[in-house]
């Protein structure tokens, strides 16, 4: 058993929050000194290493001062790209586990034991099951192998993830592939089983009353483009703008407006109940237009006694428009950058990707960014280039998740597009400042566990130290996720379902643990089984958090924050 040797009690609060602390840093030459008798700022951190001896943090405007021998800088000093990378670098030598999470598509190409089990081991967190494809019985193979590989482990959780169909709009079946030539006058008509070389049918009885003359109507995700001109009672005639190969059953988006059908279909319901059955841990709801629908499907869940969260799916001109009541009705979000590219001017997407991960995080919910991240590896071993960036930039961003579609579930290289996906998070992680800016990211002072989560991020990001976390309902590691400390945030749990429920977001490990009546018997364990792993070494400080009410401490609310050094007895 690991001895543990107690070098802090940092904000020890009984209801109240205490604010007198004073902890130390200072940098010791690993070559040659850098600074100055002034204390001057040329300093290279790769050159120095951090022992513990005394850190000021002051709650006024969270500044932090790390003291030298010949004086203190102060670390807001590090302002240009190249000296806050270093920082950052430096800080992660000895952290690199990736935050940002992935959630990979499970389809015809990763489907078996061995795959699911390759892609867990490369760096999947979420499994996703695409119900546009495959059956109940399909999904069922996976859900059990993926319960199974949970099962193994008390340090590993894959998260399951239900994506629901939706209210789509499609074009009918054909025989041969129609090539769409600019110019050419091609119709849709509302009629089944029409499938001529100017005209096919789309499987929804109200298109005609949705579309006017002059709508841009998107083929296959915008692969294609016609012009409305006219129409009848069952037809409508359109002149090609953009052509291509018109195959069976591609998707038809109106630019700038939403299909009148119902966002939750009777087929979704049918897969939401199966997701109930086996106890998913999330749900994707597919063209959310409102924050009604959120409500009906969580008082479904109620009704259900089903503990499932609610992601929404940002597609839709609708759910643009009413952003800020559906992020905050539901559990978290996913931009879903296909169908928003379509419905909106394509140039939008990015701004509204960032401002959808701005408002998800400002409320601290997860969000998930989708669709074509590494498309060309669904035929080819490596990216593009501009996929690489297009990651790297929804890591920079502040995304919890990325994620994988056909890449995973039908692509040639499911691994190497998982392992590809990896490296650039990690890579740009790793490039980022290690900052817990108060202008950037406050807590509500009314709100106690918010600022515990706050302050423990500070400390965690002075000290380079990994924050431990005790939780029953996840709700802290949670918080701590939200301000986003730079080192991992191990979640201790007795709970498999919030275990499995924190595997989306960014930064936390979850871990099972049964929690004992005694603090520092549980406190031991934990720590003894992240030195086992590799996880903490002899002489690391650890920021331990504890907040709330909780049987392993005592009856009534207690928040905590602690520095610890581990020693081994």
């Amino acid at each position: 058993m690991a001895a543990i040797g107690q070098i802090s009690t940092g904000m020890t609060v009984d209801r109240t929050l205490s604010s007198s602390n004073n902890i130390g840093v200072s940098l010791s030459p690993l070559r040659k000194t850098l600074i100055g008798a002034g204390g001057s700022s040329s300093l290279s951190l790769r050159q120095y290493s951090l022992s513990v001896r005394s850190i000021k943090i002051n709650e006024n405007n969270q500044k932090t001062k790390v003291y030298a021998e010949n004086g203190a800088f102060d670390l807001g000093m590090l302002d240009s790209s190249v000296d806050s990378y270093k920082l950052a670098d430096s800080r992660r030598s000895s952290d690199l586990k990736r935050k940002t999470k992935i959630v990979c598509t499970i389809g015809p190409s990763s489907s078996s034991r061995e795959m699911i089990w390759k892609l867990a081991e490369a760096g999947m967190n979420v499994a996703r099951l695409n119900m546009s494809h495959g059956d109940h019985a399909s999904h069922q193979i996976t859900i059990d192998l993926v319960k199974e590989y949970n099962s193994m482990f008390v340090d590993k959780a894959i998260a399951i993830m239900l994506d629901t169909k939706g209210p789509e709009v499609r074009s009918g079946d054909v025989p041969q592939p129609i090539f769409l030539k600019e110019g050419q006058e091609f119709n849709f008509t509302i009629k089944r089983g029409v499938s001529l070389k100017d005209t096919v049918s789309v499987n929804y009885d109200d298109f005609v009353n949705d579309v006017e003359v002059g709508d841009i109507l998107l083929v296959d995700g915008g692969m294609m483009s016609l012009a409305v001109k006219s129409k009848t009672s069952d037809l409508v005639k359109c002149v090609v703008i953009d052509g291509g190969e018109l195959q069976s059953r591609r998707h038809l988006n109106v630019r700038g407006k939403s299909a009148t059908l119902p966002s939750i279909t009777d087929k979704d319901w049918e897969d939401i109940k199966f997701g109930v059955d086996n106890q998913v841990d999330f749900y994707a709801v597919s063209f959310v237009k409102d924050a009604k629908v959120v409500h009906e499907l969580k008082n479904y869940l109620k009704s259900c006694g089903a503990d499932i969260s609610v992601i929404v799916k940002i597609e839709s001109a609708d759910s643009i428009k009413n952003l800020p009541s559906i992020i905050s009705a539901c559990d978290g979000a996913m931009v879903a950058r296909g169908d928003l590219g379509a419905e909106l001017p394509i140039e939008e997407v990015p701004l509204l990707q960032e401002e959808i991960i701005r408002r998800c995080r400002s409320i601290h919910k997860p969000v998930i960014v989708a669709t074509n991240m590494l498309e060309s590896m669904i035929n080819h071993p490596t990216p593009t280039r501009a996929e690489v960036s297009d990651i790297a930039i929804a890591v920079r961003e502040g995304a919890d998740a990325i994620m994988l579609s056909g890449e995973t579930a039908h692509g040639k290289f499911p691994l190497k597009a998982v392992n590809v996906m990896h490296t650039v998070a990690l890579r740009t992680e790793a490039s980022l400042p290690v900052r817990t800016s108060a202008t950037r990211t406050t807590a509500y002072k009314g709100h106690m566990g918010q600022m515990f989560a706050f302050h423990a991020s500070i400390m965690a990001n002075t000290l380079s130290t990994p924050v431990i976390v005790f939780t029953r309902t996840g709700s802290m590691a949670v918080l701590l996720s939200h301000y986003r400390p730079s080192s991992t945030i191990f979640a201790f749990t007795n709970q498999r379902r919030t275990m499995q429920r924190l595997a989306l977001y960014q930064g936390v490990m979850p871990i099972y643990m049964e929690f004992s009546d005694d603090a520092e018997d549980t406190y031991a364990r934990s720590l003894k089984l992240l030195q086992d792993e590799d996880m903490l070494k002899k002489g690391q400080h650890v920021t331990l958090v504890q907040s709330g009410a909780q049987p392993i401490w005592r009856e009534e609310s207690t928040h905590l924050i602690q520095v610890r050094k581990i020693k081994i007895g």
